[in-house]
């Protein structure tokens, strides 16, 4: 289960290193959706199926729909592909630095820290990510509002920033 962990771990890191070297929609799409699902399993794996499982319908049906909504906007006749000069030099750049941070931060991960939530938990009827769904419906709606509000912004900024010259959503086809 540990070395699934590692794996899932690598996968996530892998996937946020390729979105954030690549200035391409087209690639960083599917960096996305390698970011996505690795980070729903490390959540499957931590004893949370039911909240990954809504995260990542949630993620795919929402999010990658603006993304492929701006790269028919920003399109591009030969985008950079992984394999080109700058973005190899960008994913170098970023690995190294995520490798310095990993053994900055070496002596404070221990294998304790693996154990899913499940463990920790008493004699409760409940799992805890139900449970946690309990609470974020109950305690934190106002949180939900607050954070419909930032994904309609996050939309609106992502179309002005992929509309370039013309006038984005509202040119006529």
């Amino acid at each position: 289960m540990t070395f699934l962990m590692y794996v899932l771990l690598f996968l996530l890191v892998l996937g946020l290193i390729a979105v954030a070297s690549n200035p391409s929609p087209y690639f960083a799409a599917l960096g996305l959706v390698l970011v996505a699902g690795a980070g729903c399993g490390v959540l499957v794996g931590h004893g949370g199926p039911f909240l990954s499982l809504i995260l990542f319908l949630i993620y795919l049906g929402g999010m990658l729909v603006v993304f492929a909504y701006s790269a028919a906007l920003a399109a591009e006749p030969f985008p950079e592909s992984w394999g080109s000069r700058s973005v190899l030099l960008y994913m170098v750049m970023y690995s190294v630095g995520v490798i310095l941070a990993s053994t900055l931060f070496m002596g404070e991960w221990y294998e304790c820290s693996w154990e899913g939530a499940d463990v920790c938990g008493g004699a409760s009827v409940f799992r805890g990510d139900i449970s946690g769904v309990v609470m974020i419906y109950g305690q934190g709606g106002w949180m939900l509002v607050i954070t419909a509000y930032v994904l309609l912004l996050a939309l609106v900024v992502v179309l002005e920033l992929t509309r370039g010259l013309t006038r984005g959503a509202l040119r006529a086809v």
